[in-house]
């Protein structure tokens, strides 16, 4: 099995690994025609965390080792995993399966093999799946599934007690007036918040969706109408412009790893991440690191107008061509990882970063293992989608893929526009995607 080296090799280690088993052969995969001589070749995201990758090529040498079918799997820079996809998609070569970002499945839908036998046959067995992973599985106002949401990295906040108790909060504020207190308390303090403003796959998105989500602003309405030009969005990007102030200088050329690194280095007391920031830091093998471990805990991000909490999810999901040769191999690759002996030993080395889309696996003993990550369980049930309160289709996905929200926030941050002359902008770019 072909591994690719990634340019973004990120943080995590120590922590040990359950040896590869050899697993007997499954019924589902026994029963399936998988077509003699098939091959299979997987693209998929780089590591964030080291076990997901190690996990995922074991699980995939179990799938070959049950099927006799070689399966390459690429890793591809966060970065790069969305334009390696359009290549696959319009040129119909390459990769037979894609484990591509949320929306992905979405753009390319009419080129993907239906998946909804496997789908429907994996929620049954393991509880059913959240209604958002649905969501983002099923071709837009149909039952079809065209993909098979794998897991979602969280995007509650990040931040170190003992500055937010510092700065005369006791606990973590669960509304914006409090947030925006404390975050000016903790820049007078020298320890200022920072959050990502850049073109970042996941900061940057979690952050700018969840802001405008949580003031009641939305980017279409529920019949796919551009509404993102609103008063909700105006008071959204004031707010932006008012916390912006308190953050740390050069987030808004911030990427994925950008808030990883300034954590660690103790520059900033809040931010906004998965999993990966908590266990990199708490696992460091540097003492003076370690120690900024036993002082983050995770909070669900302000609750704002909308009256729910509107973090979005970094969502891994995946998808067969229909140019492959091997569509049979390919569905049954998909359905064997999702299964519990490979999905759950996945989940648990992977610290929960990939959070389950199937709600039987919200009782992995992971959840249990230490009181801080528990609110990366409910990533599913708390996150909206892109494109919300609209489908998810391909102008969802490809508005999400140009940063139209991220821009529109950056922009108003960095001065170069008023709230207003931002989302009327935000308002034309959309439309030219939205053509209802």
């Amino acid at each position: 099995m072909i591994m690719s080296i990634s340019r973004r090799d990120v943080l995590i280690g120590g922590a040990g690994l359950a040896a590869g088993a050899s697993l007997p052969l499954a019924p589902a995969i026994a029963q399936a025609k998988i077509e003699q001589g098939a091959t299979l070749r997987v693209l998929r995201p780089t590591k964030f965390v080291d076990p997901d990758q190690a996990i995922f090529n074991e699980n995939t040498e179990a799938f070959t080792k049950a099927t006799g079918v070689p399966v390459r799997v690429d890793y591809a820079g966060w970065e790069d995993l969305r334009p390696q996809t359009a290549v696959t998609a319009n040129t119909g070569a390459g990769p037979d399966v894609v484990v591509g970002w949320a929306d992905d499945p979405h753009i390319f839908s009419d080129k993907l093999i239906d998946l909804t036998d496997i789908a429907e046959d994996l929620g049954k067995k393991y509880g059913g799946w959240y209604p958002i992973a649905e969501k983002y599985g099923k071709k837009d106002k149909t039952n079809q599934w065209v993909s098979i949401p794998m897991g979602a990295s969280g995007a509650p906040a990040v931040y170190r007690e003992s500055w937010v108790k510092e700065a005369g909060f006791d606990t973590f504020p669960k509304d914006l007036d409090g947030f925006l207190k404390l975050c000016r308390k903790l820049k007078e303090n020298g320890h200022p918040a920072g959050f990502a403003l850049g073109n970042a796959v996941g900061d940057g998105n979690a952050y700018c969706n969840w802001l405008v989500w949580t003031h009641g602003g939305y980017m279409v309405d529920e019949n796919n109408k551009v509404a993102i030009n609103s008063k909700e969005t105006i008071e959204a990007l004031k707010y932006a412009k008012a916390l912006y102030e308190t953050f740390i200088p050069g987030t808004l050329s911030w990427l994925d790893i950008s808030n990883n690194k300034a954590l660690t280095a103790g520059e900033i007391g809040v931010t906004q991440n998965g999993v990966s920031l908590y266990f990199s830091i708490k696992n460091s093998k540097d003492e003076k690191t370690a120690a900024i471990g036993k002082d983050l805990n995770h909070a669900t991000m302000p609750v704002g107008p909308l009256g729910r909490p509107s973090e979005p999810a970094l969502i891994i999901n995946a998808m067969a061509f229909k140019h492959t040769k091997f569509p049979n191999a390919a569905k049954e690759y998909l359905r064997f990882m999702m299964e519990k002996e490979q999905y759950d030993k996945w989940l648990t080395g992977c610290y929960g970063y990939w959070t389950q889309p199937l709600k039987g696996y919200a009782e992995s003993k992971v959840w249990s293992s230490d009181p801080k990550i528990v609110v990366y369980r409910d990533t599913w049930e708390r996150a909206l989608w892109s494109g919300y309160k609209g489908s998810i289709n391909e102008a969802a996905g490809t508005v999400n893929a140009e940063y139209v929200v991220v821009q529109m926030v950056a922009s108003v941050c960095a001065g170069q526009a008023t709230p207003e002359e931002a989302a009327a902008e935000a308002e034309r770019r959309a439309k030219r995607y939205y053509r209802t």
